[in-house]
């Protein structure tokens, strides 16, 4: 029987290797590094789309659609999530031989490449801490390498390719993914029970957190939210540093404003740098000392991180401004869980609305059933919820759920089977003084997008 070699012995100038689900977030640009790289670079994706037109403009071959012909010539395979074993490349792959590797797989094995890997965790957050500190060490001149679960309008992308020697790396805990990694800097923004489809319970995320810290070598930094309850319990009798806004810390803020935009970040008794904010939340504030403290371990001057966090607008999706409706302004979020949903709602309470219009598309069946209840909580904070139906991403509805069950429970909300009914009805109840939500990680945002059109 034939010994399957690691993937770095396929990962070398020269080698060919297949991309299945190209066109994703984090495939396009992990095509675009192995060919930067040298390597020889094919895939294939469903549907065309401005992630593939790029991808060929870059000299890539992408075929639409999935044929066991496109793996012609291929010495190895690098698969998206969403792609299983009864895919005609993958099937014709494992009749031939050739082997088949996880995309999270390919991004460990490159960023053993760099000297310093910065890896962004968190069940919230992870995004945005990616984004602030891609912007610190873009003002910082480091030439990065990033990869962003997100849009992030100073890369006009949600990735990029850079010849210095860090990487920043947005780490997800999904099906354990993350223990691909190999982080000189691991940070965690928070835990909660989330991906119950893949985790047993809370007690089971927090092992892979916890297993995800101590894959940081011993001249690394583990950075870690102190506030957080279940952050601390999960690492428990391990080294770290901590973060938050008690001053027991070892990096805080000080002096927060009443807005919670402007503070001190300091480690110990010593100051850093000062803060001022574009983005609202106290869930913000968390993520920019996420970002100072990368900053910090990393030797940045404060005046950097200080100049960099200040030009941060947000990433694409959180809490993004997408325009005026009869006087109603339209933000989009891509808060999906209870938790999410409530720092977003804190947030936009401090910036002074008649009313709050949230309109909700519940993503996924397995989470809208195992979180109902916080979800529930949640939607009646607002004045207005407006749902659309659940989102069913890599699901099948085996539950019978549907978002119908979450309107009997929150007064004066309103169900939607569609999106066009969703805009109808946003579009008949704007006025002067609301905020309008679309909020979910699904296509909701098309919703505001279009009664904006």
């Amino acid at each position: 029987m034939a010994i399957r070699k690691r993937l770095d012995t396929y990962l070398v100038a020269g080698k060919h290797v297949h991309l299945i689900g190209i066109g994703g977030v984090s495939m396009r640009p992990l095509g675009l590094v192995l060919r930067g790289m040298g390597l020889i670079v094919t895939g294939s994706d469903m549907n065309s789309s401005v992630s593939t037109d790029e991808l060929i403009a870059k000299g890539i071959t992408v075929h639409i659609g999935h044929n066991a012909d496109n793996i012609e010539g291929a010495d190895c395979i690098i698969r998206t999530a969403a792609a299983h074993n009864d895919n005609p490349e993958i099937a014709a792959a494992r009749a031939l031989g050739i082997p088949v590797f996880e995309r999270a797989q390919a991004w460990g094995v490159i960023m053993r490449e760099y000297k310093n890997a910065i890896c962004i965790s968190g069940t919230h957050g992870k995004t945005t801490t990616t984004s602030m500190i891609t912007h610190i060490f873009m003002q910082a001149q480091q030439d990065p390498t990033v990869m962003l679960g997100g849009y992030l309008p100073l890369l006009k992308a949600g990735h990029r390719v850079g010849s210095g020697d860090t990487i920043i790396m947005e780490s997800c805990e999904y099906c354990d993914s993350f223990l691909n990694f190999y982080p000189t800097i691991a940070i965690i923004n928070n835990i909660e029970a989330d991906h119950l489809d893949y985790f047993k319970d809370l007690a089971a995320v927090q092992r892979s957190f916890r297993k995800f810290a101590a894959l940081v070598p011993r001249t690394g930094f583990v950075i870690a939210n102190g506030d957080d309850e279940n952050t601390v319990q999960a690492l428990t009798d391990l080294r770290y540093l901590s973060f938050g806004l008690d001053k027991k810390r070892d990096i805080y803020a000080k002096d927060i404003s009443p807005d919670g935009r402007s503070f001190d970040v300091m480690f110990g008794r010593k100051f850093y740098c000062h803060v001022q904010l574009q983005v609202y939340g106290k869930h913000n504030i968390y993520n920019a000392l996420a970002a100072a403290a990368a900053a910090y371990v990393m030797g940045i001057d404060g005046e950097v991180t200080s100049a960099a966090l200040a030009s941060f607008t947000g990433a694409g999706r959180r809490m993004e401004y997408k325009g005026n409706y009869h006087g109603a302004d339209i933000y989009d979020d891509y808060a999906h869980h209870p938790g999410e949903l409530h720092a977003l709602i804190d947030a936009v309470r401090m910036m002074g609305y008649q009313r709050v219009i949230l309109a909700f598309q519940p993503h996924t069946y397995t989470r809208t059933k195992a979180l109902f209840d916080d979800f529930v909580e949640e939607l009646k904070r607002v004045d207005i919820a407006v749902l659309s139906e659940i989102y069913a991403a890599r699901e099948q509805n085996k539950t019978g759920i549907s978002s119908k069950n979450l309107v009997e429970e929150i007064p004066d909300s309103q169900y939607f089977e569609t999106l066009p009914e969703v805009t109808a009805y946003l579009r008949s109840i704007a006025q002067e003084g609301d905020l309008i939500l679309t909020v979910g990680a699904g296509d909701i945002y098309k919703a505001g997008e279009k009664l904006l059109k």
